[in-house]
């Protein structure tokens, strides 16, 4: 049996309680939650299965040590003493990033370079031979984290952050992050039982995690390479059992995704990364402006979308924003519509009353995940202010 051990799953404010609602159900141990991360146990196996199969997770760190640090001295030494060599070949290749919340150190590259020069002059001394560094596709990915005066050194398991799933090969303007995206979907509480839309549906990101939520495929399948892949104790059998046993839960989906886009660019783009990840069974786009659009039939709908903000397009935001909850209130009846925005001015403009607020971050941008639910019939204009 494989030894268990502790990890952290690094992701984005706002977002730790689905994070450790996924671990949960992936069947993590320990788990607590932080602020953008989680800290959980599991072993080997279950890392692979926490990069394969969690939606809300940018990384997945192993930490190796901790200890206390003074100073940069003592920080070299620490880290100088270290058994790299159980983690790295002297011919191997190296990176290292550095995040610090401390009085004492002050710039987190200055760290990183540090942490490099220890582990280069440890092999140096001990084997006449050293590691390079490779920022692209090291080896060995390590994180240091400074918190005060508390160093912890951990493996980076991933390496490029999880949002990057394989399937976009074409964005457009503003292209959503999948996580984001992911985690707004799961915030809105979509469980594929009902039709999906993204009336402004950008390169698909949202439609197409949309559809693996819906039909429960792991969102890191089509990922190249994860770090993990290029360490000493690296198991392949194991990582093809766990991909193996995580496509067997895969599940069917009997309604539609569909999205929207004005843009007939955007609409290419978006066909392009649906056909990519394989999943153009189950998502239609259409070049349509949503504002001329109105909802087909009488099903139950379930919409969520990231709007412009006005920080990259040159257009009326007041107007636009208006122009959303005219649509919602005039054409789409049963349906609860969710969307992200920074814009906090252009949202008083909707002329909606959200049911729900939820305070998020897209990027460094403050931002609001807002719902309206618009019944049917004579209810509809209930949220109206």
């Amino acid at each position: 049996m494989e030894e268990n051990f502790n990890m952290l799953a690094k992701t984005l404010f706002g977002f730790e309680d689905l994070l450790a609602n996924e671990l949960t159900q992936l069947g993590a141990q320990d788990i607590k939650t932080g602020v953008r991360s989680v800290s959980f146990s599991g072993d080997k196996g279950f890392m692979y299965k926490a990069n394969l199969g969690l939606r809300t997770a940018i990384k997945i760190l192993k930490p190796i040590t901790s200890f206390t640090v003074n100073n940069e001295k003592d920080l070299y030494d620490k880290l100088y003493l270290m058994p790299w060599e159980q983690y790295v070949k002297s011919t191997g290749t190296i990176a290292v990033d550095a995040t610090i919340h401390s009085e004492l150190f002050t710039n987190s590259l200055y760290i990183a370079q540090k942490t490099k020069d220890a582990i280069v002059d440890k092999f140096r001394d001990t084997t006449g031979e050293r590691p390079n560094v490779d920022l692209k596709f090291p080896d060995l990915k390590i994180n240091v984290h400074i918190d005060r005066h508390q160093c912890t050194i951990s493996l980076d398991s991933s390496g490029d952050s999880l949002h990057k799933r394989g399937y976009k090969m074409a964005t457009n303007i503003a292209p959503i992050n999948e996580v984001l995206a992911a985690g707004l979907i799961m915030l809105s509480g979509w469980d594929g039982q009902t039709d999906f839309m993204d009336p402004m549906c950008g390169s698909g990101t949202m439609l197409i995690e949309a559809a693996m939520i819906a039909c429960n495929i792991p969102p890191n399948l089509m990922r190249k390479e994860f770090a993990f892949e290029r360490w000493n104790d690296w198991d392949v059998e194991l990582f093809e059992k766990i991909e193996e046993s995580l496509l067997g839960k895969t599940r069917d989906f009997h309604h539609k995704i569909i999205g929207y886009d004005k843009a007939p660019s955007a609409v290419t783009k978006a066909i392009e990364n649906i056909k990519n990840a394989q999943l153009d069974d189950f998502i239609e786009v259409k070049h349509e402006d949503f504002f001329k659009t109105q909802k087909g039939g009488d099903e139950k709908l379930h919409m969520v979308f990231n709007p412009p903000y006005g920080e990259r397009l040159n257009i009326d935001m007041e107007e636009f924003y208006k122009n959303i909850g005219d649509t919602l209130k005039q054409s789409y009846p049963g349906t609860d519509a969710w969307f992200i925005t920074s814009n906090l001015d252009a949202l008083k403009h909707v002329g909606l009353r959200p049911s729900r607020k939820i305070h998020l971050f897209n990027a460094k941008l403050e931002a609001r995940l807002v719902k309206y639910v618009m019944y049917e019939g004579s209810k509809k204009g209930k949220y109206m202010k």
